[in-house]
């Protein structure tokens, strides 16, 4: 009869099979198969995963993971829909009712300062937002003294550009007047010419471009410095962290594998997203894939994002934790670090 440790290693290596035979019956084509299940660890603390669903492309590798994720060990996978409009430190991941998400970084930044029990765990990819103007703005300076439409004080767009707008030495408390609608009516506001600048994110400025309306003024994507830090990062409910690490780590796998494929095979990807519901349209799926950076969660350093983010806030007075402590307490890069040399190509 087999001694505990034999038990335990044959239990590890049923593990690693019904992973990689899962991964293959997927079909994803590009995932290294011999990576599969990280050598084979034990299996995840809970088989429940809960993930949130926003009109928002751009969080593609978390929409396209569901396979991934199962093989993993999940066999309860939950996307939770949700708008933009939910106050700060209220959110889901705040709150408990959901585990794992991608978040804007200025979002992830104002909930640490809030107290909110989130963790930041990476960055995953670069140059979602872009600023769109009207005739009159050509550089963020110009908006000085402009309106500007947004999705709600406090929330993503408001704090992305509060940051590009302190970055410039404006306030963005008394230089900046806000129209507050949902996102897509702050979008209708701009193109209705009531407000002289809109910040977009996927799918709303490849509309724009598609009617030809306004300009861009800023693309995340290109334009230093913003196309030097993370737009988006994934954040987890401190609790679920702590009490699950080997699933933490098991579900970060799965995003960053399908960021990879977000990078090397866009058309895929976008098919993905709109067969199960989280884009309506393929050719702006397509376009926001091909544009977005998503190789880029292996290369840069999240918490230059989190400093950087936290530090312009901190300069104009919108947080009151020092950027450090920010750092210090909403942050843990430990899974990150060591998904970068498991999955290095």
């Amino acid at each position: 009869m087999a001694n505990g440790t034999d038990r335990l290693a044959c239990s590890f290596r049923r593990e690693f099979i019904k992973t990689a035979s899962a991964l293959a019956a997927a079909g994803l084509a590009g995932i290294d198969l011999r990576r599969a299940a990280a050598a084979v660890e034990p299996p995840p603390e809970t088989t429940r995963l809960r993930l949130i669903a926003v009109p928002a492309i751009c969080l593609a590798p978390q929409y396209v993971a569901e396979s991934l994720l199962r093989a993993e060990g999940f066999t309860d996978i939950e996307y939770m829909k949700l708008d933009l409009t939910t106050s700060v430190g209220q959110g889901p991941i705040a709150s408990g009712r959901a585990d794992l998400s991608l978040d804007s970084a200025g979002d992830i930044v104002n909930d640490i300062d809030h107290c909110a029990p989130v963790v930041t765990l990476g960055g995953v990819h670069l140059g979602c937002y872009e600023l769109f103007g009207n005739e009159r703005i050509r550089a963020i300076r110009d908006l000085k003294g402009k309106t500007v439409a947004i999705d709600g004080l406090g929330g993503p767009q408001h704090l992305f550009l509060s940051t590009m707008t302190a970055y410039v030495g404006l306030d963005p408390r008394n230089d900046i007047n806000w129209v507050v609608r949902t996102s897509e009516e702050a979008m209708q506001v701009f193109i209705d010419g009531k407000a002289d600048a809109f910040l977009g994110f996927p799918p709303h400025p490849q509309e724009l471009r598609a009617r030809k309306l306004g300009h861009v003024v800023v693309n995340t994507g290109t334009d230093n410095p913003w196309s030097q830090y993370y737009c988006c990062m994934l954040i987890g409910n401190r609790d679920f962290v702590e009490k699950n690490p080997i699933a933490t780590k098991r579900a970060m796998r799965a995003i960053f594998k399908a960021a990879d494929l977000c990078a090397q095979q866009p058309e895929r990807a976008a098919r993905l997203m709109v067969e199960r519901g989280f884009a309506k349209r393929y050719d702006f799926a397509l376009e926001t894939l091909k544009d977005v950076r998503y190789n880029a969660w292996r290369t840069y350093d999240p918490n230059n994002t989190i400093r950087f983010h936290a530090l312009r806030l901190h300069e104009v007075g919108m947080i009151k934790t020092a950027p450090e402590k920010i750092v210090a307490k909403g942050t843990d890069w430990r899974f990150l670090n060591e998904l970068k040399k498991e999955l290095k190509a």
